[in-house]
């Protein structure tokens, strides 16, 4: 049926205002919500809401559940097909972590007690729970927290304690202390504007971090995949570990830990490049900073080697651009390239790896002979004058197909065009 026969199948009443407690009861569900959840599930939400719809629920919040649940068909593909769960806004799907992250720091954490100070959705606060023996869910939003108690206990978590509070006022009057204390520190200013400095977020987790190493042994700092690594090791000398979360190739969290029992790590903490993909599969490359700054730089390559290397985006956000040349002994194209070949395939490569075609200089006449042999084209840049947009549009092809083109400088400062194709070797 089409939005436009909404009407037609929902009998008209003015709802009644219910408060946010009263819409949780109803969304255990009554059957006539659950029947329009169902049907509209694929309808356009904004057309929903111009249809001006009466029934004998709230159809705005019910809307917003359609929405919110499409928002996280992909990152939580569980929580969206449950018809139990409850999303107290659109805001709280598109801020939360995905089911693979969450599994991911759920690994890290000890199966003691838990405090997550940012609860928000919930999603990392139920998969600490799966391990933890208690785990406390703190936020300030009523209406997050009474979501939070419903989904809870419709997924069987009867070890989370749901409070209602400020995280600073919390940390400032709990007299209990926990094993692990997990913070993600809001990353949205005035006029929702992003920010990737740590100092800057809220909480200012660099003026809390005492207060917090006094009531747990194990401090984790969600913070943007955009923040930088190094500032933040500067900032923050306690620091033990780093993971660079990237799913399926996406970085997704930087997570700092913080573990009061070991000795300072004088800025020189472990940092893991982890790659989930979307089998579930998971690759980490471990390195420490002082071994990237004391490698010296090779030689730029003159030509290029029967295969072609990209290390996945958490080796490149955490700057291991040397050490992963070293420890797979491949060549490193140029300092600025962040591209590898060797003769010999490295089928344990944690990237992307291609099988050379050709490389070819870049000119105008070799411009045009590429783009009339490969009309398709998957292009990527590095250490190039031009976007891949405007190369695009150069070579006058489409974007996908089986082919990859990457526009990079050997030595020299020589540009070049090598095309390949994904390896099959096994």
């Amino acid at each position: 049926m089409k939005v436009s026969d909404t009407k037609k199948r929902h009998t008209i009443i003015s709802p009644p205002k219910f408060d946010f407690n009263t819409y949780l009861c109803l969304m255990k569900y009554t059957k006539s919500i659950r029947d329009f959840l169902f049907e509209y599930a694929d309808a356009d939400t904004n057309r929903l809401r111009l249809m001006n719809i009466q029934a004998e629920f709230d159809v705005a919040w019910a809307i917003l559940q359609i929405e919110a649940r499409k928002k996280i068909q992909r990152k939580l593909p569980t929580w969206a097909s449950n018809m139990d769960l409850i999303f107290p806004s659109v805001l709280s799907t598109e801020q939360c972590s995905s089911e693979q992250t969450a599994q991911y720091k759920q690994r890290l954490i000890s199966p003691g007690n838990l405090a997550d100070l940012t609860g928000g959705l919930g999603i990392d606060t139920y998969y600490f729970s799966q391990k933890a023996s208690q785990v406390v869910y703190v936020e300030r939003m009523a209406e997050y927290c009474q979501a939070a108690r419903s989904n809870f206990k419709n997924l069987g978590a009867d070890n989370i304690t749901v409070v209602e509070d400020d995280c600073i006022h919390f940390v400032q009057n709990n007299t209990h202390r926990f094993d692990t204390i997990y913070i993600d520190p809001a990353r949205r200013g005035s006029g929702n504007k992003r920010i990737f400095a740590l100092a800057e977020c809220e909480p200012n987790v660099v003026e809390l971090l005492p207060t917090l190493l006094q009531q747990a042994r194990r401090i984790v700092i969600k913070v943007s995949p955009m923040a930088d690594i190094s500032a933040i090791l500067a900032l923050l000398p306690e620091i033990t570990e780093v993971h660079v979360v990237s799913v399926r190739n996406e970085c997704k969290e930087v997570l700092l830990f913080i573990d009061s029992t070991l000795l300072p790590t004088d800025n020189n903490p472990m940092i893991y490049c982890v790659n989930i993909e979307a089998t579930g599969d998971t690759s980490v490359f471990p390195f420490r900073m002082s071994e990237e700054k004391q490698q010296p730089h090779s030689t730029p390559c003159e030509k290029i080697s029967r295969y072609l290397y990209e290390p996945n985006s958490s080796i490149l956000k955490a700057g291991a651009y040397k050490v992963v040349a070293l420890k797979y002994g491949i060549a490193k194209l140029q300092i600025n390239s962040h591209l590898y070949t060797s003769d010999v395939y490295i089928p344990d490569f944690p990237g992307r790896k291609f099988e050379v075609i050709e490389a070819l200089d870049f000119n105008t006449k070799i411009i045009k002979a590429v783009g009339k042999q490969y009309p398709c084209l998957n292009l990527s840049t590095r250490n190039f004058p031009m976007a891949a947009v405007e190369l695009q549009k150069r070579l006058k092809c489409k974007d996908g197909g089986d082919f990859y083109l990457f526009a990079t400088t050997l030595a020299g400062d020589r540009k070049i065009l090598i095309i390949t194709k994904k390896t099959t070797i096994v």
